[in-house]
């Protein structure tokens, strides 16, 4: 312990030891999947910034772990950013700050049951908040979750329907903060031995008792994954290659065929040859194609990425414009001031547009389907309000071209699963290169993953449900629960730093008199 303590003396050495513990969750997501690390994969982290010898330091370690972990999360984004990543990562990092600060006064040195058991809400909620803040769209959006490391764990599917992410996220940093507790805190065991008693008695209730979706149907629906097509004419090349895949699907009695992201590459109003096209794979097929148009509109200034639905005649005016854009690569926020961020990486050279609402679309045979374009499918709220809206199946249409050799296509279609199991409703995710996943309402795969080498059209038989889920009934509570804590804490510490003023300073004991020169006895 005294070699630790003196090699943690140096800051640089802590700030790099914080980054690195911070760092280590990323292994519970894919492609390790290493879900059961998530349960003690914060435990280093909550000891290093326990030990830290003031605030200030424990905010550092926060600080550095926050950016070790946000770095680690989003690493596939470093060929498009380059250096530009570590400052991002530095930046939102700095929402852990408070959290370190939070471990070190619940845990730091010798604390009482009482603050052990503190600690056991606190922290997880003080997690919550930070996630809260960095999923708003402007800073990056949900990716990375803790919660969302448990996409293939049942027990926890379960609890997702009932609480969502959020839900998951909470009980796994309740769970490493025990684990923590009970490794470094005598005094707090039985608090946090009950805490993980509490943990596991939630999710078999929620196993128990938390509503099954009932399947009442199925529907046959194809991905059409053509797979990376590079080159000149890249978007000429790529249809042609989608349009071979899927009239393999003629006579199968598929329902819907699904296109991925940026599958065509030109607005339909400018090429009427395509959509021709379209509508001749329409009627030979039988089914309805969802296709993801990236391109300038032809009624609009602006390129927008949108989901367009195209029938035996032609595109039917089914169509949703992508609302939630990537930051940097598909806008970069305050251009004016970051604008340079275009000579480093691949950011955007020109903003998309944004869509201006949500769509359900009618498939035919009675079928209504919810589109998400990419990055949307990592925001529980926009599937939610679909279930809500009458969607029957939620549709992710996605492409990874530019990370086919990272762990980002893993992550993505690993989090349709969790969107499958907050809402009760199937959800497939098509990608235009990347991986391809199927989920039952339950949120369980239907079927194995389409790879990122794959180049197919394959169909899936999708079990439908209906029903509400309490999470669809009443939305993220995990959230509010949490900030209602840090409010009661924020209350309990005024109280305790304003009480000692009420009663006053305590009176001055008068000087000690002297006779020749020695103390005299006190007064009384």
């Amino acid at each position: 312990m005294r070699t630790i303590n003196h090699w943690l003396a140096s800051p640089w050495r802590r700030s790099a030891t914080a980054a690195l513990a911070g760092a280590l969750p990323v292994l519970a997501f894919p492609a390790p999947s290493l879900w059961w690390f998530a349960y003690v994969a914060l435990v280093p982290w909550i000891l290093l910034a326990r030990s830290a010898p003031t605030a200030r330091r424990a905010a550092y370690d926060g600080w550095c772990g926050g950016f070790g972990f946000l770095l680690a999360v989003h690493h596939w984004l470093l060929p498009s950013l380059h250096v530009f990543i570590f400052l991002i990562a530095a930046l939102l990092g700095l929402l852990w700050a408070p959290w370190g600060v939070l471990v070190r006064r619940l845990l730091g040195g010798e604390p009482s049951a009482g603050r052990g058991a503190a600690a056991l809400l606190v922290l997880p909620s003080a997690w919550l908040a930070v996630e809260l803040v960095r999923s708003w769209q402007g800073l990056g959006g949900p990716w990375g979750m803790l919660g969302a490391s448990q996409w293939q764990v049942d027990p926890a599917l379960r609890l997702a329907s009932v609480g969502g992410v959020w839900l998951l996220s909470f009980l796994v940093v309740a769970v490493n903060v025990a684990v923590a507790v009970l490794f470094a805190v005598r005094a707090a065991r039985l608090p946090a031995l009950a805490s993980l008693l509490a943990t596991a008695a939630a999710a078999s209730a929620a196993w128990v008792w938390a509503p099954r979706p009932d399947v009442d149907g199925r529907v046959r629906i194809a991905v059409v994954q053509p797979g990376v097509v590079a080159g000149q004419d890249s978007g000429d090349r790529r249809f042609d290659r989608e349009e071979r895949l899927t009239r393999r699907l003629a006579g199968r009695g598929v329902d819907l065929v699904v296109w991925g992201e940026s599958s065509v590459g030109f607005d339909l109003d400018d090429r009427p040859d395509l959509a021709r096209r379209l509508a001749a794979l329409s009627r030979a097929t039988g089914a309805d194609l969802l296709v993801n148009v990236d391109a300038r509109r032809a009624d609009r200034p602006g390129i927008y990425k949108s989901s367009v639905l195209v029938g035996p005649h032609g595109p039917t005016g089914d169509r949703y414009d992508k609302m939630r854009l990537v930051p940097f690569g598909e806008y970069i926020p305050a251009r004016s001031l970051f604008g340079w961020a275009t000579s480093v990486g691949r950011a955007a050279g020109e903003d998309r547009q944004r869509g201006t609402g949500q769509t359900v679309m009618n498939v035919g045979h009675g079928l209504r389907v919810g589109p998400l374009i990419c990055f949307e499918t990592a925001f529980p709220d926009m599937s939610r309000h679909l279930a809500e809206d009458g969607a029957d199946v939620l549709l992710g249409q996605s492409s990874t071209s530019s990370f086919q050799h990272s762990w980002a296509p893993e992550q993505h279609a690993s989090l349709a699963a969790l969107r499958a199991a907050e809402t009760g409703r199937p959800m497939v995710h098509a990608t235009l290169t990347g991986v391809s996943a199927v989920y039952g309402p339950d949120g369980r795969r239907l079927g194995p993953w389409l790879g990122t080498g794959a180049s197919t059209a394959r169909v899936y038989d999708v079990p439908l449900a209906h029903g509400v889920t309490p999470y669809v009934r009443h939305g993220d509570w995990p959230v509010p629960g949490a900030l209602l804590v840090l409010a009661v804490l924020g209350a309990a510490e005024g109280v305790r730093a304003v009480r000692p003023r009420r009663g006053g300073r305590a009176p001055l004991a008068p000087p000690a008199r002297t006779v020749h020169g020695s103390p005299a006895r006190p007064w009384r």
